[in-house]
């Protein structure tokens, strides 16, 4: 008697409205499920349209080309003799739906609605579909007439329903589902059901996958059962990468787990598993029985198909494995890289241009464009296809193998130092050496002809010669002759990007890539439409003390010991004139704050939801060993008026990958007003009223002492 059985789930690179192409790796992981004997394939959230179609989702197009792709999928020899879990905008009663769509051989058995919808941070489900609130329950859906011809059926089940094999019962969640307080997995594992399957359309975050894998373990820990989980992978479309990660887990353990960060674009994790473990498992957790006595069953969908074979005693069965951790740094180096090619090979572009400035954050940027032609390499020298037909592609040369980073770093980033009278000779230098070192197309040139150009204009106009604050003139004339500095910059930048490999007799234009951190952004330090404008940017979403531990890891991971040069300077703007041919300007002075502080007040003020009094309250209890209330309360004050000044900023940033919680991404994540009242007069009062009660009460302390 058949009790093994083999399954199927998946990390698929859909790209949001790519049907041709999402058909295409989509019937890829069916062949590949079905090759290594599976009975049963899961595929990612929306797999079918791609996650990310946002308000393409009203379209009717959207939901037309969605049920063509269907058709093509149930019509085509490769889906038959398998369960085929597919995700799609379903259109049911004239509202829309997050559906699975379940189909064996050519015939609809279940249409399974998403019921809890992400509506926090990066997700707007709530927008463009409607939750299924009727918990067990089942309607009748008419299929339109172009799949009615290929299914032979009419109407087909739509709801809260789980599926019942010959051999086993299988249930579905949709992503957040799983991250709910009340899991709909809960009552399923209670009812029987012992294949619980999770199609997701899960980001990356830094240092996330533990907190999904530890969902998963925990939940067949607690019920038993196999729990397979599917994942979008790659960048679809937007400033998300969705880190793949499927696994496959049973009793609390892992037996297989995809890989977070990769260029392939199919990647199917199989695991033979047997039923009898699940059942006795659950067999002898006596609390767990007792409340499935009490459950309310779900309705069955009765399918005439088996998972496990008849013959099936010598069947090796799939072994426990440990899970495998990148380190931030590492999630780092491989997670933007990854964003960086999918944008590089879909944007059809021949390349990236970056201005090197020998700072931490640029030299981080050109470290991920290292990364990535490492990766590039490797996926090649692997046998990846498709990376092969897109790197000859990127380069219009037909017959070109990649095979040593440094070489293909060359073809594929152009770095530029833009030097002006207040750079200095040691960030050339580092900015020469790095580039060198990483194999990049390297350019030096001097901006100040521009700049005197431009503020000559301004002279010419007005009669006035603005000065630097060095040579006796105003704050206001050094903050724009500081700006004309760094927009002259921008300019060059695009001028170069589009005609550099023109220059050099190549086809194409390049990507200009930004390197303006998560934690400047946060405060506005940085000149709008300055170098912080580009076309992406690969760190944006990433704080400084992690880009430096990331840097850091390239020194040593990569050999590339310009980064120790470049870690041991202080950050600088170098955009005020020199003393003696010495750097006065530092970062933090300009800031009034430390990197390490800002970091503390994004996610205070993101994370943990606080305004200017709550994060004043927070900071007196974490920092009480270092600052006194007032200092405290000065450092608070000073951000909350720094960040409002500055928050106008956040609406032209340049689209950044999405890596930290505290983000202050105006796009999507971080919706707030850009014009505030910058000296917050109430909220600043209650500050001040508190801290003169702890002056007071510190000092009548002090006097019962005397």
């Amino acid at each position: 008697m058949g009790r093994k059985v083999t399954v199927a789930t998946c990390a698929l690179n859909q790209w949001a409205l790519d049907f041709e192409g999402n058909l295409q790796r989509i019937l890829k992981s069916i062949e590949i499920a079905k090759n290594r004997g599976a009975r049963y394939r899961l595929g990612p959230e929306l797999e079918i349209c791609g996650y990310g179609c946002w308000d393409h989702y009203f379209e009717s197009d959207t939901l037309l080309h969605s049920l063509q792709v269907l058709a093509a999928l149930l019509a085509s020899p490769i889906t038959q003799d398998i369960i085929c879990d597919v995700g799609m905008p379903v259109m049911h009663r004239n509202v829309r739906y997050n559906c699975r769509v379940i189909f064996l051989n050519r015939r609809i058995l279940l249409i399974r609605p998403k019921m809890a919808l992400a509506n926090e941070a990066n997700y707007r489900e709530l927008r463009w579909f409607t939750p299924w609130s009727r918990s067990r329950h089942v309607e009748e859906h008419f299929l339109p007439r172009m799949l009615q011809d290929l299914t032979q059926q009419e109407t087909v089940p739509f709801g809260d329903a789980v599926l019942a094999t010959q051999d086993t019962c299988i249930g579905s969640e949709i992503c957040e589902e799983l991250w709910t307080p009340h899991s709909p997995h809960v009552d399923m594992g209670l009812d029987g059901v012992e294949i619980i399957t999770n199609a997701s359309g899960s980001h990356h975050v830094l240092r996330k996958a533990r907190a999904r894998v530890d969902l998963v373990t925990t939940a067949t820990a607690k019920n038993g059962g196999i729990y397979l989980l599917a994942n979008q992978k790659g960048c679809d479309g937007d400033r998300l990468y969705y880190d793949g990660c499927a696994m496959v887990a049973m009793n609390g353990d892992v037996f297989a787990q995809g890989s977070q960060f990769s260029l392939d674009d199919v990647e199917v994790l199989t695991a033979t598993l047997d039923l009898e473990d699940v059942r006795s498992y659950r067999a002898e957790i006596s609390s767990r029985n007792l409340a499935a006595s009490r459950v309310s069953p779900f309705p069955r969908v009765k399918v005439d198909f088996a998972l496990s074979c008849h013959e099936d005693l010598l069947q090796p069965v799939s072994e426990p494995v440990a899970w495998e951790y990148h380190r931030p740094e590492e999630e780092i180096s491989l997670g933007p890289a990854c964003w960086l090619w999918d944008f590089l090979r879909r944007s059809h572009q021949a390349g990236f241009f970056l201005p090197l400035s020998g700072g931490v954050d640029s030299a981080a940027t050109a470290c991920l464009v290292y990364s990535m032609c490492c990766q590039v390499c490797e996926a090649v020298r692997r046998g990846n296809q498709e990376v092969l037909a897109d790197v000859r592609a990127i380069l219009d040369q037909s017959s070109y193998t990649p095979q040593d980073p440094r070489e293909l770093c060359g073809r594929m980033l152009t770095t530029c130092y833009m030097a002006s009278e207040n750079s200095s000779q040691e960030t050339c230098s580092r900015a020469r050496e790095l580039a060198q070192q990483i194999g990049s197309h390297h350019i030096s040139l001097n901006i100040d002809p521009a700049v005197k150009a431009v503020v000559g204009i301004f002279s010419l106009v007005t009669g006035k010669s603005p000065l630097f604050a060095a040579h006796g003139g105003s704050s206001r004339e050094n903050l724009a002759l500081q700006n004309v500095q760094a927009r002259i910059r921008m300019v060059l930048a695009y001028l170069f990007a589009q005609l550099s490999l023109w220059s050099r007799g190549a086809r194409g234009g390049l990507l200009v890539l930004g390197s303006a951190n998560v934690d400047e952004s946060l405060l506005g330090y940085l000149t709008k439409y300055d170098c912080s404008s580009a076309d992406i940017n690969p760190i944006g979403g990433v704080s400084k003390a992690d880009l430096r531990a990331f840097v850091q890891f390239c020194l040593e991971h990569f050999q590339l010991p310009a980064l120790q040069g470049i870690l041991s300077a202080p950050a600088t703007a170098e955009l005020e004139p020199l003393a003696n041919g010495q750097v006065l300007q530092t970062d933090e002075e300009d800031m009034g704050m430390t990197y390490a502080e800002l970091s503390v007040y994004g996610r205070l003020r993101k994370v943990a939801k606080t305004g200017p009094y709550s994060m004043f309250c927070k900071l007196l209890t974490m920092w009480r060993d270092t600052c006194t209330p007032r200092q405290v309360a000065d450092k608070v004050k000073q951000f909350f008026s720094r960040y409002s000044m500055n928050r106008h900023k956040m609406t032209t940033l340049t689209p950044a990958y999405h890596a930290e919680n505290y983000s202050p991404d105006d796009n999507r994540f971080d919706l707030r007003p850009f014009l505030y009242n910058t000296r917050w007069p109430w909220q600043f009062r209650c500050i001040e009223d508190q801290v003169q009660q702890l002056e007071k009460k510190a000092q009548r302390d002090l006097d019962s002492l005397d």
